[in-house]
């Protein structure tokens, strides 16, 4: 098989892998959302079982080995199938990886991207790793929030490869390439901060601060509410009770969720600004990122507020961590090309 059809093949396998890897963080977020992290309390079974216990023997069985965890049916097969699919993408992960260096192996070219699919392969085993030690640490919200983080992590380097299996590239006149250029440290700050915003929404779920806020633009009718935040950013919290609904007091989980709505508020000024100077630069490819971004931002940001004065539903909580993925899949699209952007004079 020569290069390009490789190429083509790991275009392929890469795409349906983010399909996957997008499945996968949707369903984890359901788990979350519905109070189904720890409905199977052993790891990587469920109570024992390959699938979960269904019969009365089988959840009488249960009962007696896990009393403290009594068997809810509603919330054993949703992280089951988390579980499942998780492990589906583990294994695709792993034969691309393993087909990726068969083919960089028998090319005269250094253009196979060994690193990257060696790189993708150890984050699914750290992954796989804090899937049990969220199990295992009952939701301890540092496991929970980096577990999180993984997932996305996963999910933007299988785009990123995708796309540099496809060798997608912008080709633009010589002055919009070079103000293209200058706009890559805008683009790292936009990325950045989609990142840790992301993160502040992982320590907002594992801590169950959602709900901590129930108005808006206020907070408790107030601008700028009674807040902890040294008890609410406590990372050295320590591992033993079950963090299931959380421990943290109001003042705590408000200063979380505070927080994560003015993160929401520097993101939407750097995504402005960047969208509007993307715009700027008279270009067809350019200006439709721009669009793309600033729709997935628009909608983020009206589902977010959704959460907040609708008491959480949940297909928008959901929806709100699927459009947040595609919103770090714009950014990560928009760093990719404007590094791998060409010159056409």
């Amino acid at each position: 098989m020569s290069p390009n059809n490789n190429f083509r093949t790991g275009y392929r396998l890469a795409l349906a892998a983010t399909a996957l890897c997008v499945l996968v963080v949707v369903l984890g977020a359901f788990t979350r959302l519905v109070d189904a992290g720890l409905g199977c309390p052993d790891w990587p079974g469920c109570y024992g079982h390959l699938t979960w216990p269904q019969s009365e023997g089988s959840v009488a069985r249960a009962a007696a080995r896990f009393p403290e965890f009594p068997v809810e049916h509603d919330k054993t097969w949703p992280e089951m199938v988390h579980r499942y699919f998780a492990g589906t993408l583990g294994l695709v992960i792993l034969g691309i990886a393993i087909a990726n260096w068969r083919w960089a192996v028998r090319s005269t070219t250094d253009a196979f991207p060994r690193k990257h699919t060696l790189g993708l392969l150890v984050l699914v085993i750290v992954q796989a790793l804090f899937g049990m030690w969220t199990v295992t640490l009952k939701l301890w919200p540092q496991v929970v929030t980096a577990h999180l983080l993984g997932g996305f992590a996963t999910l933007s380097l299988l785009w990123l490869l995708s796309q540099r299996y496809a060798q997608h590239y912008w080709r633009l006149p010589y002055m919009a390439h070079r103000l293209l250029q200058g706009l890559k440290p805008l683009a790292w700050m936009g990325l950045v901060l989609v990142v840790l915003q992301i993160a502040l929404g992982g320590w907002v779920s594992s801590n169950y601060a959602a709900l901590a806020c129930t108005d808006f633009p206020t907070c408790h009718g107030e601008w700028w509410p009674e807040m902890d935040f040294v008890h609410g950013f406590n990372f050295a919290q320590s591992t033993g009770p079950n963090y299931l609904g959380g421990l943290l007091e109001g003042s705590a989980r408000t200063a979380i969720h505070v927080t994560h709505r003015l993160g929401a508020i520097a993101v939407t000024l750097v995504l402005m600004w960047l969208g509007l100077r993307l715009w700027l630069l008279g270009q067809p490819a350019p200006r439709r990122l721009a669009a793309v971004i600033l729709v997935a931002l628009a909608v983020q940001l009206t589902l977010g507020i959704t959460n907040v004065l609708a008491s959480l539903p949940l297909a928008v909580a959901v929806a709100h961590n699927a459009v947040g993925a595609l919103l770090l899949l714009t950014l990560v699209t928009l760093v990719h090309r404007i590094h791998a952007a060409q010159s056409s004079t």
